[in-house]
């Protein structure tokens, strides 16, 4: 669906183009716009491999396992039914380190490890069900986790930071107060809507 919005939104930009005269505008637009990206892919990727680097330092010297482990109350205070010692629990972990980091590009692996793993473990209770009951349904362990990778409370939004930095903002850093108390307030919301809507609340 988005890409026939985008198409259709350049279709009509160069369309009013032609007939209004200012193709040269659109051209210089283009190229500009290009070089702008390709500047920014480049700061972005230098700000991220130092943050990957580091988190996998953090990885490898058991730092992530060791917040795990003290976490680890909260992890079942948000997925009750999350059996102790499950592979899911390293790598939800490690995805709301990165997150609270600001690393959204960096938690997207343990993401995709942690939504592999619950869905693994919905696989096998759904083994020991009725054949009658429903199936391919996410489990409220999957939808908990889906609400707090995309509330993500940020301590440090790098992403943001980097984008205000490569455009030219005075003080880049200044949008951290204002990310704090807004991720915060989605995450809360987050966590209460899903206790709300959990039959173990």
């Amino acid at each position: 669906m988005l890409n026939y919005l985008w198409a259709g939104m350049i279709l009509t930009g160069v369309i009013f183009a032609a007939f209004s005269g200012t193709m040269p505008d659109i051209t210089n637009a283009a190229l500009d716009s290009a070089k702008e990206a390709i500047t920014l892919c480049i700061t972005m990727m230098g700000v991220m491999s130092l943050w990957m680097g580091l988190m996998e330092i953090a990885a490898k010297s058991g730092i992530i396992r060791s917040a795990s482990r003290r976490i680890r109350p909260l992890i079942h205070f948000l997925f009750p039914r999350l059996p102790h010692g499950h592979p899911a629990e390293e790598a939800i972990t490690t995805n709301i380190i990165a997150n609270i980091l600001g690393l959204g590009w960096a938690a997207t692996p343990a993401g995709l490890k942690a939504m592999e793993e619950l869905s693994n473990l919905e696989q096998e209770r759904r083994d020991s069900r009725l054949p009658a009951q429903k199936q391919g349904v996410a489990s409220n362990e999957m939808c908990t986790f889906l609400i707090l990778n995309i509330s993500s409370l940020q301590l440090i939004p790098v992403n943001v930071i980097a984008y205000r930095s490569q455009y030219g903002s005075v003080n880049p850093a200044a949008i951290v107060g204002a990310a704090i108390i807004a991720t915060t307030i989605s995450t809360l919301a987050g966590i209460l809507y899903c206790k709300c809507r959990d039959h173990h609340f």
